[in-house]
């Protein structure tokens, strides 16, 4: 089945208007949800001492659900080589990219690919993605990786051993701050078999970017999400029945708490 992609769509000719089943409801469209002013989601150094961070992180976690994280010890080098080949897919030609496509509708997840599924307005995100599976290698199909550039592998493995020492250490915190052992997350969640995904989002250039999302409001089925921001603002978080902006920290990692480990409030 041909999927279109939004990255076609966006650099087509003459794309000067929404094709209507990308375009918000008003109460969901950016230019009328304005994020909430002078308030700042937490900033966290993993440089502080090990009982200030339990309790730090344990305070973003239980009143946010999300933070910004300084000092992970993943070098700004690697980060910038792991944007530059997710940047260099993007940028191959379509029929190159169609060699990795996805098929959610066979259970093929893994690839290339765009959200179409429509929500309950039957409207649809401005993202194309590649996803796939990081670790642990006996989950692991090299075959879905991208081949171009040559070095996505490579940069790919290297970011996902430096990542499963920041996931760990996060963990304990965590297990710590709950008044567990350092370890009872983790072995909840995989323990050395701990699954790490991929996915590279790809929002390209919006001719009504006010009338659009690239991901609509939602929260993640992971136990922890870690993301890898650039400079292009536009994240926000809910806190306390409003939206707050993310702002952009160089190198900084942005850790979203997911559903496997969230709390759910009881009325």
């Amino acid at each position: 089945m041909e999927v279109e992609r939004v990255q076609a769509l966006a650099f087509g000719a003459d794309l000067n208007e929404l094709p209507a089943k990308f375009i918000r409801p008003a109460h969901e469209r950016p230019e009328n949800t304005k994020p909430l002013e002078g308030v700042s989601v937490p900033v966290i150094s993993l440089a502080e001492s090990h009982d200030v961070l339990v309790k730090e992180i344990c305070k973003a976690c239980s009143e946010w659900g999300f933070f910004l994280l300084k000092d992970h010890g993943i070098s700004p080098g690697l980060i910038e080589k792991l944007q530059e080949v997710g940047i260099e897919f993007f940028k191959q030609p379509q029929e190159e990219k169609e060699k990795y496509a996805n098929d959610p509708s066979t259970g093929k997840f893994e690839g290339y690919g765009t959200k179409m599924t429509k929500n309950l307005d039957e409207k649809v995100e401005w993202v194309d993605y590649f996803f796939h599976l990081m670790s642990p290698p006996s989950n692991v199909n090299h075959q879905i990786w991208p081949q171009t550039p040559s070095s996505y592998r490579e940069v790919t493995e290297e970011y996902n051993k430096e990542l499963l020492k920041v996931t760990d250490t996060l963990l304990e915190l965590l297990s710590e701050g709950l008044g567990l052992e350092g370890k009872v997350l983790k072995s909840h969640v995989g323990g050395d078999e701990i699954e790490l995904e991929m996915k590279i989002n790809m929002y390209p250039p919006c001719p009504q970017p006010q009338l659009a999302l690239g991901v609509e409001p939602h929260t993640d089925m992971s136990a922890l999400t870690l993301l890898v921001p650039n400079d292009v603002p536009g994240l926000q978080v809910w806190k306390d029945d409003n939206w707050v902006a993310v702002d952009y920290l160089p190198n900084a990692l942005f850790v979203h708490v997911g559903d496997q480990i969230e709390v759910k409030k009881l009325a």
